[in-house]
């Protein structure tokens, strides 16, 4: 039984008044590595189907979600009766709306480049990585002769998504998700080093260029220098500033801000929409169709949270700009939460941009927009990061972070890394930083090491801020 046949399947099988029903194959491919060593690789897949039955009574209109790996074709009704049960037992929900229809959804192939209903799931298998396998045994080999070890992984994975609506509605999505992670240690493992890439294809990744980066950083930490906790002029890695900007946009949620629970609450009620959060012109957006971080361009839930509905599935998303031009733009919402806080309806997106933004210009912060290096080269003293880690949240209301700097801090004087320091805790908001941005770099794809796992396409540049708070030393390795 093929997804497209799960999903009809379960439309046909249905008494509710609505269902809504999303079927999900994913394939896995991956590589691992440790002491310059391929160690092992494997394949896997999975199926999902889940059923949303909707039972619109007097009171209001329930829902029963149910989700199942593994189902048969004879099994597809028992999931539809267990969610109708649901339904029945449920009380009614506070974001019930329509549910969508074929209508609301433009034809295939045009706009949205989905591919086709009929079309079989795509499937990722080991060949994905067959010429990234080849130059990474190479490049092990390199790291042997210099005298250092690598150690890492790649995984590709596949989703194909089929959402389709008792209204007619019926969308398709393939969505595929690579990353490498490689640390490179020195041969008595006291020095550290780590890079990571987000792709998906693995055609675009230079594994040999990463590693000649991890190199130089392993060299820089030849020299070891101690400083203190205190506010350092700080620059930032595309790589940090996505996993710190990732826990901003995940914040930032139109029904908390409403209640007055989060940074985004303005004082004396509603939300901060409209109000300037940085001196400097940065944008902050999301696009499904943007070049190389494209994802779902309609809603997939699977259950209704604060700001996402399963009432919404299948509805088309737009580019949004959470933040333009410095000023706060939007917040992410459900329909319900929207018509709530009394904002237009932006649902979240699975990909995120930031940049100081020119007319036509994608993954680039305007012309002649200084690289990591350049601003390396430009800094009289201050802090380099590699990434950070185990980061947590302190206090919504200001969105104070904590978390520790990992894998290399480096010293820089005079244009020049003259060492590395050692390592700290940190206590920052991200909110706070965009007031204190003194630069930003050109934007690159990057891939957050923080968050990797669940939000992978980012493209984000390298910043510099005042005043980093490195609130005290970590003897985190």
């Amino acid at each position: 039984m093929n997804p497209q046949e799960a999903v009809e399947r379960a439309l046909a099988a249905s008494r509710s008044d609505d269902c809504v029903v999303i079927a999900e194959e994913t394939s896995s491919a991956n590589l691992r590595w440790a002491g310059n060593t391929l160690t092992t690789n494997g394949v896997s897949s999975s199926r999902q189907l889940t059923v949303i039955a909707i039972d619109r009574r007097a009171e209001g209109a329930c829902t029963g979600i149910i989700s199942r790996a593994g189902v048969g074709p004879d099994q597809v009704e028992d999931v539809v009766r267990e969610a109708e049960h649901a339904a029945a037992e449920g009380t009614p929900a506070e974001d019930a709306a329509q549910v969508a229809g074929g209508d609301d959804a433009a034809p295939f192939g045009q706009n949205n480049d989905e591919p086709g209903w009929d079309s079989a799931p795509g499937r990722t298998e080991i060949g994905v990585l067959r010429d990234f396998a080849a130059a990474l045994g190479e490049t092990l080999r390199q790291a042997q002769g210099a005298d250092r070890k690598l150690y890492g992984f790649a995984e590709h994975d596949l989703v194909s998504t089929f959402l389709g609506t008792s209204r007619g509605l019926r969308r398709r999505f393939d969505q595929p998700t690579g990353r490498v992670e490689l640390n490179a240690k020195s041969a008595d493992l006291t020095r550290s080093a780590w890079t990571g890439a987000a792709t998906r294809d693995f055609t675009d990744v230079d594994i040999a260029g990463l590693d000649a980066g991890l190199g130089e950083r392993l060299d820089w930490a030849k020299r070891s220098i101690s400083l203190p906790a205190g506010r350092y002029e700080t620059l930032l890695p595309p790589t940090a500033v996505s996993d710190l900007l990732i826990y901003l946009y995940w914040s930032a949620g139109a029904k908390d801000a409403t209640d007055g629970r989060t940074v985004f609450s303005k004082a004396g009620g509603g939300t901060r929409v409209g109000e300037r959060l940085s001196p400097q012109p940065v944008t902050l957006s999301s696009d499904p169709l943007a070049a190389g971080l494209r994802c779902a361009p309609f809603v997939i839930t699977h259950a209704s949270g604060s700001d996402s509905s399963v009432f919404d599935n299948g509805l088309t998303l737009n580019p949004t700009a959470w933040i333009q031009d410095g000023t706060l733009a939007a917040l992410h919402s459900s329909r319900h939460s929207a018509t709530l806080a009394g904002l237009p309806f932006t649902p979240a997106i699975d990909n995120l941009s930031f940049a100081v933004r020119t007319p036509g210009a994608a993954h680039t912060s305007g012309p002649g927009a200084p690289t990591l290096e350049e601003m390396i080269a430009s800094t009289g003293r201050g802090l380099l990061l590699t990434c950070l880690w185990y980061i947590r949240e302190v206090d919504p209301q200001v969105l104070l972070l904590t978390g520790l700097t990992r894998d290399g801090v480096y010293l820089v004087e005079n244009g020049e890394v003259v060492g590395a320091v050692n390592n700290f805790r940190f206590n920052e908001s991200p909110v706070a930083m965009l007031g204190r941005l003194l630069e930003v770099g050109a934007t690159v794809p990057t891939l957050p090491r923080e968050w990797g796992d669940y939000f992978n396409r980012a493209a984000m540049p390298p910043v510099r801020v005042e005043g980093f708070n490195m609130s005290s030393v970590s003897q985190a390795s």
